[in-house]
């Protein structure tokens, strides 16, 4: 029902994808089940957006891990040659989430309460400068090319809030190793140095005809049937088993250490969401 109220431009982008998240499972209340957005766009460096070319946008039928060649081969490679000599991991391309606490926690940390509940993650201190979130683009990159460990996904707040993009607390989040002083996030040339043109520029792409035309493939990785199985498989989407509901029974572990391993790692590491 909710597909056909989207087909018939009933209900925005936005507005499908917080009920998706919701059926999911996923919610504000819970970091480690918050709601996850799709990265939309791949142009970070350009004056002005092009929302009628298809080079302007993330390829949504990939998951964050497969939109290089490069990092796309050796996560297939991964898979590929994973051998676990205690035979109680399952292969995975994956071993990191699109979507955990922390990942919530350092894109507002420059925001309350999140500034504290990012200080507690992180056992009472920023995090290294290098490492915090601090660039739109840096992020992109990060999560699409770079960082063979980063493959998030974004938050909804990308679509809708320009505060969380201020330092206005004006917290001391350090400086990088090339000296730079970090303070409000940097945004793309196209946001003109504006956290609300940002956000509107955002929103725009999101519900644009090329999103509402591809938003289907990316869902298919996130909530749907390529989630799981061997679809996930053929799609390069398979996750740590332990991201996964149900894969793991906690009431079973006999091992006292093993259990609290376990449970730290659902916890900090994130969860794949129920599949609708």
């Amino acid at each position: 029902l909710l597909f056909v109220f989207l087909k018939r431009g009933e209900i925005s982008n936005f507005q499908y994808l917080m009920h998706l998240n919701t059926l999911a499972g996923r919610s504000y209340n819970d970091l480690m089940q918050y709601p996850v957005f799709p990265w939309i766009l791949a142009d970070y460096d350009s004056e002005e957006l092009d929302l009628t070319n298809p080079k302007t946008f993330r390829n949504l039928a990939k998951p964050m891990g497969a939109q290089t060649e490069d990092r796309l081969a050796q996560y297939k490679k991964r898979y590929k040659d994973w051998e676990d000599p205690n035979g109680e991991t399952p292969a995975y391309h994956y071993g990191t989430h699109y979507s955990s606490a922390m990942i919530v926690a350092s894109y507002l940390v420059r925001m309350e309460p999140f500034t504290q509940i990012f200080l507690r993650l992180q056992g009472g201190h920023f995090d290294l400068a290098d490492r915090m979130f601090h660039s739109v683009r840096e992020a992109w990159y990060s999560a699409s090319k770079h960082n063979m460990a980063d493959v998030k996904e974004l938050i909804p707040e990308f679509f809708y809030l320009p505060e969380f993009l201020l330092n206005s607390n004006n917290f001391d989040l350090g400086c990088k190793q090339n000296g730079t002083k970090l303070g409000d996030v940097i945004l793309p040339p196209w946001a003109k140095g504006d956290p609300r043109e940002f956000i509107r520029v955002h929103r725009e792409a999101l519900e644009c005809d090329f999103v509402s035309a591809h938003l289907h493939e990316w869902i298919d990785l996130i909530f749907g049937y390529k989630q799981q199985g061997p679809a996930a498989v053929e799609a390069v989407n398979v996750f740590h088993h332990l991201f996964y509901e149900g894969q793991v029974d906690i009431y079973n572990i006999n091992d006292p250490l093993k259990e609290t391993a376990t449970i730290g790692f659902i916890n900090n590491f994130g969860q794949i969401p129920k599949q609708v």
